[in-house]
């Protein structure tokens, strides 16, 4: 029955969507503006041709037979070309051209509009009616609206307020379609589209890509190809390398996995041959893969990060500007209405919930660094957004461990090149397969010795050269027994690869000191002179040079690394180790174009936001050579047994410096006695020395 209504109600709105393509054909609604003509009539177009792109599927689906390489290259390059290059100086989409034609409030809300009707493309593809279907509705709910205001009936002021409760209350009162979707995709491994896709298709016919509803490029297709061509053993071992490290995650950690049925997958499309086998792998241990796809819907994303699986950016700047589109219903009554949402979703599916035993990530690095523009047309929080946003995130996280408990779960990630990354890219794939499978032995024995050195410690001094400034003290936790206990964990090839770090929660009181790096990528933005100043631990002054304005480098960092606290802890101090990531990425030249996983171990790193024991703090977690590891929790983490609210931000950000950019890094005893480990750039920690090696090599 339900099926039945949501076809008549799609049957409606195409033939009204399709009445309005021609009353917008001369790029006028009657007795309307022309630009708003034209907004209707291109977004109407756009919707009838997702329309017919539907219809072709259903088709495909009954036949099993799909259109030539040409004939899907072409469907895909016309779902996206509105955001694509220089047209996206001319869309509907970028609020900057839509405020141009509509002024500044108007504008973004039409922004807004044409960035949820884009949704509908993996609504079609995945056959979710019950979000396409309110997508059409909504576009011809807002064109009744602007007829309204043309005829006089609603008065500029009116129309504004009107149309903003229009596209708030589709936000709203779908939430409990698109919330529920959302956390179902994790946890439900009934919802299989991309899984299906993967297992069944011949992944040497490269027309599967496109039934993904993905954005396509050259970088895909080449990197399928460049899968295809290697061995099955080279497969097998990528994706042994993937899964064994879950494993031993969980093995380490001491949860049993037997008790858990569902693994997340998170990749970028390409990878379906390492996939395909993960898949198999996982389901030896008896495992069920689950895909979600990154989010597309304004009441489900994070800022202009992808999480899920996903195809090519059709346009980086284009996600920048949406980041906030959540300014537009973000209030406490949307807060509170989502929030009961996910508590009824989860309630339903806790027995789901309670098996699903956390993600496995594949990332990709090689694609061109990116130059963000921040817009002012684009949407903001305000300060009392930005609050809200906090609030949310970590009432979300409360319902999310309630039901998904920290201490039961772990994961893993790992890093590919793509082709983007150059013509070296054969030789840098090789050379990260052997990254990523580096002596476990070699590096348990040398990083065991740096934490023996650290555990002797009160504190860790942190001090740059050539132009860093970073002078930071970071604060030990006191060890009652040396014997038995350790401040930093050995982390070796398991949920975080390739190896290479040993870690800690630091003590907040006494952390003190200003971190500095000149130049970094971090989720996808670039900072430049970066410099934040932490007070007992804390987050206090921070400033970046990407801006010419203080309060637009605060702002920016407030947004995109504090994710809207005022103030965050410093959550993990960590050394890396990995000398030969180094050595490869000064080789080729890549070092930009790396993600912070490889990054992170190539040097000292701070992560700002929460510990790496989050949620899990209580469980027992040793090192390989017995030692238990206690420093887990900070001042803030522990307040987690009181109230939970305060002690958790959901946000974990690393920062790294260099070698090249450290002067020193010294453990500082009690007595105040030093024990260096690195100095200008190099380790001399006796028993690290075998580091050096490859930092030699970089050197050459």
């Amino acid at each position: 029955m339900e099926n039945k209504i949501l076809e008549e109600r799609l049957e409606l709105s195409v033939s009204r969507i399709k009445e309005i393509c021609g009353e917008c054909g001369g790029g006028r609604i009657p007795s309307c503006g022309e630009q708003a003509g034209v907004y209707f009539r291109v977004q109407a177009e756009f919707l009838l041709d997702l329309e017919k792109v539907r219809e072709a599927l259903e088709e495909e689906k009954k036949t099993g037979c799909l259109p030539s390489m040409g004939e899907l290259k072409e469907r895909n390059r016309r779902l996206y070309q509105d955001i694509c290059g220089e047209a996206y100086q001319t869309s509907f989409a970028n609020p900057a051209y839509a405020a141009r034609v509509f002024g500044l409030e108007t504008g973004r809300m039409m922004a807004f509009l044409a960035a949820e009707l884009r949704g509908g493309i993996v609504y079609i593809y995945e056959d979710r009616m019950e979000e396409w279907v309110p997508c059409l509705e909504l576009f011809i709910e807002a064109y009744n609206l602007f007829e309204a205001k043309e005829t006089k009936e609603l008065t500029e002021e009116t129309f504004q307020c009107e149309l903003k409760e229009a596209l708030y209350y589709f936000v709203s009162d779908y939430c409990d379609v698109t919330v529920a979707r959302r956390i179902r995709e994790q946890i439900d491994p009934s919802l299989d589209f991309a899984v299906r896709l993967i297992m069944e298709s011949d992944l040497t016919d490269l027309r599967y890509l496109y039934r993904f509803g993905e954005y396509i490029t050259d970088s895909e297709i080449r990197t399928a190809q460049f899968l295809n061509g290697l061995p099955e053993e080279t497969i097998d071992r990528m994706a042994r390398v993937f899964t064994e490290g879950y494993r031993r995650g969980f093995e380490l950690a001491g949860i049993d996995l037997s008790k858990k049925k569902t693994v997340e997958i998170r990749y970028n499309v390409g990878f379906e041959r390492v996939v395909k086998r993960a898949v198999e792998q996982f389901a030896d241990m008896g495992l069920t893969a689950v895909l979600f796809r990154a989010a597309v819907g304004a009441a489900s994303k994070r800022q202009h990060l992808k999480i899920g699986y996903y195809g090519a950016y059709a346009n980086r700047q284009y996600e920048y500007d949406h980041r906030f589109d959540n300014a537009l219903f973000l209030d406490k009554a949307f807060k509170e209405r989502k929030l009961s949402v996910m508590r009824v979703v989860y309630e339903e599916y806790k027995d789901l919930a309670a098996v699903y035993a956390g993600p496995a990530v594949m990332e990709t690095f090689g694609e061109e660094p990116f130059s963000y523009e921040n817009k002012k047309e684009a949407f903001g929080l305000s300060e009392k957004q930005k609050k809200l946003s906090a609030e949310l995130s970590a009432q979300s996280g409360e319902i999310v461990n309630h039901y998904i408990r920290g201490e039961e779960r772990s994961f893993t990630i790992i890093s590919w090149p793509v082709p983007d990354i150059g013509t070296d890219f054969p030789e840098i794939f090789a050379d990260t397969i052997r990254i990523n499978t580096l002596d476990y032995e070699m590096y348990r024995r040398v990083q065991e010795t740096l934490i023996s050195a650290l555990n002797q410690g009160q504190s860790v001094e942190i001090r740059g050269k050539d132009g860093n400034r970073t002078d930071l003290r970071v604060a030990l936790h006191p060890l009652q027994d040396r014997e038995k206990e350790t401040n930093f964990e050995n982390c070796l090839a398991d949920v975080n690869i390739p190896l290479g770090e040993v870690f800690t929660s630091p003590r907040l009181a006494g952390t003190e000191g200003l971190l500095h790096v000149p130049q970094i990528y971090i989720n996808e933005v670039e900072y430049r002179d970066l410099e934040i100043s932490f007070r007992d631990g804390m987050t206090s002054v921070y400033s970046c040079g990407n801006y010419p304005s203080e309060e637009e480098n605060r702002k920016l960092i407030e947004e995109t690394l504090l994710y809207n606290h005022k103030s965050l802890p410093m959550g993990e101090f960590a050394i890396g180790t990995n000398t030969a990531a180094y050595a490869m990425a000064k080789r080729y030249g890549i070092m930009k174009k790396l993600k912070i996983l490889i990054i992170e171990k190539m040097g000292p790193h701070f992560a700002i936001g929460d510990t790496c024991y989050s949620h899990a703090e209580d469980v027992r977690v040793y090192n390989p050579d017995g030692k238990e590891i206690v420093a887990k929790d900070n001042e803030c983490s522990i307040r987690r047994k009181e109230n939970p609210a305060e002690a958790y931000f959901n946000c974990h950000t690393d920062i790294t410096i260099p070698y090249d950019g450290l002067g020193e890094i010294a453990v500082i005893r009690e007595d105040g006695s030093r024990i260096p480990l690195i100095r200008d750039g190099k380790f001399v920690l006796p028993g690290t020395e075998v580091l050096n090696e490859a930092l030699e090599e970089a050197d050459r």
